[in-house]
């Protein structure tokens, strides 16, 4: 017994270096795996690692890197996954501390300067500012944020908005908001690295203070930019020049809100981001376009690397594309993938392949870590990584490639890619925006292909016309193309059940699924099937969760919801809209808040007094100071009690009460009832940590 309990370790040891041995020459593809573990690592953890810690991780990298070439080769690989863990987490807090800026701490109403960066809208169809330089009235510089963003509604026209711009106006600023419920989306860890220290609106006219030449400095790209948008929306009014407008700059600004809906239901919103799809494309044509012109002329294209050439000019094709679309994570991600591809031709490797992708990963995630925590960076990588693996395993099909004509190639080529980035993004999707489009890909196969065929081509035409004044031949020709994506979108979001609903997973769903499969891609041999295992679970963990809360609080008082037999029922039928439209999202419910508000099963949206029962619990919600006055009476004894304004008094009593004042410290709050009759209570302070972002 004694023999077979030593014998079974050193077994299982020898198993594993064999397993190790088998992926020489391959072990790269896991350096951005590891890399990115530690980085989840990071913004995972309930605090900031103190001093001691810092220093301990930096000597765990130093002496780890240094002892490598003392290590055996099949040990070497496991200190290295524990080295490159430890650096993401390095470069995680690195990159929290060069970002870092002054975060508003109090609500402010007063003054505010600050000069145009950018230009987009808000949910609410309203035109948004995001101002740098700023100047707010009364407050010291060392506590200004570095840049704020105002919503802008009331009587405006005083200005034509434009980067460089220095605006005047008296607004209402408010630091970054926390989530609507505990472990839900944190828009403060976003704006800490977009250094966006506050965000507000205005109803009064804003105005200029100065000339947008006075403050161009460092803005002469984005001022172009916005130029070429506004040019571009003068030759093609309406949705269809925003459409061309965001595929061309970034600037989403002239795209309407109902028809940016439209598109994220019928999940064709991706061709308005600048991402890989439009980065490839437009690199990928001037490639072509470049080697077609040299190979027109036989003495050149006989001497020179046309090849090579062509790999230069696309690839500074797609630097130029970079600067003009505003330089944003996705972008930038979509050129560093393409740049890596085009460098694999300068030095004769394969252009597409897992190291490709591999080496675009790290690039990204040393540049910006942050990245790894946002849909964007999740769903490119996760098609593009599928489509690699895919397109890889059909090559070695030969057999089955010659059974198809080619003729039919480019056909069959869009409908794979389609299926396989579809489904590959769709636990993301799904994850992050509780919804998935069920008839997305007939709307893909739809609209894909036009834009490779049609609208990026006559992009660049539209681009080399330009100097003379020729842009809108090449703006006409996308334009048919560009209203037919439209009209796809519209249509396929009007199929009924168009939209489906998605539960919100719990937090380890997402990262297990996501290295599981990209564990079945990279790891050779039958340990590949652990990939599919930790999917599997996954997957039976998500659809098996039960974990919504049964009481959400929103983080000011003002609504609450209770869940029920037939979904969540709101206290309101309008205030903490936002929070509440969050909480159904998160639900998996596609209701409005006004059909939440009625299964309440209360008539008068006005009444102060609003009580819940369900699932065993009994909530009361008093609202302003007429609820106040019934308070004392309805504090009983297994009540929990949610006011919307503070009471002057104590109030004695056996009820659970939540006022606004516990709310300012506690964020907003989630109550369960335990099955063994105690209620689990959460709150947003609890679950967010003390981090740089959430001030504490």
């Amino acid at each position: 017994m004694l023999t077979f309990s030593v014998n079974r370790p050193l077994a299982l040891l020898s198993a594993l270096r064999m397993a190790i041995a088998l992926q020489r020459g391959h072990l790269f593809l896991f350096v951005p795996v590891c890399l990115a573990m530690g980085i989840g690592a990071y913004f995972a953890l309930p605090r900031d690692p103190a001093g001691v810690e810092w220093a301990l991780l930096v000597a765990v990298v130093a002496g780890g890197a240094a002892s490598l070439r003392f290590m055996a080769e099949d040990i070497a690989p496991f200190a290295v996954a524990v080295v490159l863990v430890c650096a993401g987490m390095l470069v995680a807090g690195l990159r929290v501390y060069m970002v870092s800026a002054p975060v508003l701490s109090f609500r402010f109403y007063g003054a505010i300067e600050g000069r145009i960066v950018k230009i987009d809208r808000s949910a609410s169809d309203a035109l948004r500012l995001t101002l740098d330089q700023v100047v707010l009235e009364g407050v010291e510089p060392l506590r200004t944020p570095a840049r704020v963003r105002v919503s802008l509604h009331g009587d405006q026209g005083y200005i034509d908005p434009a980067p460089g711009l220095r605006v005047m106006l008296t607004g209402h600023l408010s630091p970054p908001p926390a989530p609507s419920e505990p472990g839900g989306f944190d828009f403060r860890r976003l704006a800490w690295f977009e250094r966006l220290g506050a965000v507000g609106y205005t109803r009064s006219p804003v105005l200029a203070r100065a000339p947008p030449q006075d403050g161009a400095a460092g803005l002469r790209i984005h001022r172009l930019r916005m130029q070429i948008s506004g040019a571009v929306l003068t030759r093609l009014p309406g949705d269809a020049g925003g459409f061309a407008s965001a595929i061309l700059t970034g600037d989403r600004s002239g795209i309407s809100q109902s028809r940016l809906e439209e598109l994220r239901q019928s999940n064709l919103a991706h061709l308005l981001a600048i991402s890989g799809l439009h980065m490839g494309l437009l690199t990928g044509f001037v490639f072509m376009l470049l080697r077609l012109l040299m190979a027109l002329v036989p003495w050149f294209a006989l001497r020179a690397p046309t090849r090579k050439l062509a790999a230069l000019g696309a690839l500074g094709a797609g630097a130029f594309y970079l600067a003009l679309s505003g330089g944003n994570v996705a972008t930038e991600r979509a050129f560093i993938m393409v740049a890596v591809m085009f460098c694999a031709i300068l030095l004769d490797r394969r252009a597409i392949s897992l190291r490709s992708v591999a080496m675009a990963a790290l690039l990204i995630l040393l540049l910006r870590p942050e990245a790894l925590v946002q849909a964007g960076f999740q769903m490119s990588f996760a098609a593009t990584i599928a489509l690699v693996a895919v397109f890889r395993a059909l090559s070695a099909e030969r057999e089955w490639r010659r059974s198809i004509p080619r003729w039919l190639w480019p056909v069959v080529s869009v409908i794979i890619c389609s299926m396989v980035a579809g489904i590959a993004t769709a636990p993301v999707s799904a994850a992050s925006f509780n919804r998935l489009a069920e008839y997305g890909l007939i709307a893909n196969l739809a609209a894909v292909p036009l834009m490779g065929l049609v609208i990026m081509p006559a992009a660049v035409l539209a681009a080399l016309l330009a100097p003379f004044g020729l842009e809108w031949i090449g703006l006409r020709i996308m334009e048919p193309a560009i209203l037919w994506i439209l009209r796809v979108a519209q249509t396929v979001s009007g199929f009924d059940g168009a939209v489906m609903p998605v539960v919100q997973p719990a937090p380890w769903v997402l990262p297990v699924m996501a290295l599981g499969g990209v564990w079945v891609v990279i790891w050779r041999g039958r340990g590949a099937w652990l990939g599919v295992l930790a999917m599997s679970i996954a997957l039976f963990g998500w659809v098996q969760a039960s974990g919504r809360p049964d009481l959400l609080i929103s983080g000011d008082g003002a609504a609450l919801g209770l869940l029920g037999d037939g979904g969540r029922m709101i206290s309101r039928d309008r205030a903490g809209a936002f929070a509440v439209q969050s909480w159904l999202q998160a639900d998996g419910d596609i209701g409005a808040q006004q059909d939440a508000f009625a299964r309440s099963g209360l008539r008068d949206p006005r009444d102060p007094v609003v009580h819940l029962r369900s699932n065993g619990l009994d909530v009361v919600h008093l609202v302003g100071a007429r609820g106040l006055d019934a308070l004392a009476q309805l504090c009983l004894e297994g009540r929990i009690i949610v006011t919307s304004a503070q009471p002057e008094t104590a109030v004695q009593g056996a009820c659970q009460l939540i006022t606004p004042r516990d709310l300012r410290v506690s964020g907003a709050m989630a109550i369960s009832l335990h099955a063994s009759g105690h209620l689990v209570q959460r709150d947003v302070r609890q679950a967010s940590g003390q981090r740089p972002w959430t001030g504490d």
